[in-house]
């Protein structure tokens, strides 16, 4: 008989150094945060809502996490492995940059920004602010 293969399913994948924090209190106990391998650059937080494992370390490398079988996970860091039992995990990757640079922010109207100015002049004394409180009223 052949070995029977486990199917795994690829959850997310760490490149370089991975933070590993515990949080006894609350529903979610373990979180990692590094960089991920499938976008480069982008933050990576993976966070479980589980207990970590008693051995796993604070700092690990090149982290592959996968879901094993319903509530169970894996974390993989070269040759070692760690099992999790979590009832979810919360996937948070930090796409601003990406976002900013598709849609770039419309550049406020010269009027405002002339406002703005003057407000902030005006700020820069004691007069000014008397001023302005006066024309809050």
């Amino acid at each position: 008989m052949g070995d029977l293969k486990v199917p795994v399913d690829r959850v997310a994948e760490f490149r370089g150094g991975v933070r590993c924090r515990r949080t006894p209190q609350g529903p979610l106990g373990l979180t990692l945060t590094g960089r991920t391998g499938g976008h480069p650059g982008e933050e990576l937080e993976l966070a479980f809502a589980g207990a970590a494992p008693a051995a796993l370390p604070e700092q690990l490398e090149d982290v592959v996490i996968e879901r094993a079988a319903a509530g169970e996970y894996r974390i993989v860091s070269g040759a070692r492995a760690w099992p999790v039992a979590a009832r979810s995990v919360h996937l948070h990757r930090e796409i601003a940059e990406r976002f900013y640079r598709a849609i770039p922010p419309r550049p406020a109207p010269l009027v405002r920004r002339m406002l703005f100015g003057v407000m902030l002049r005006l700020a820069r004394s004691r007069v000014g602010i008397a001023l302005l409180k006066a024309l809050r009223r």
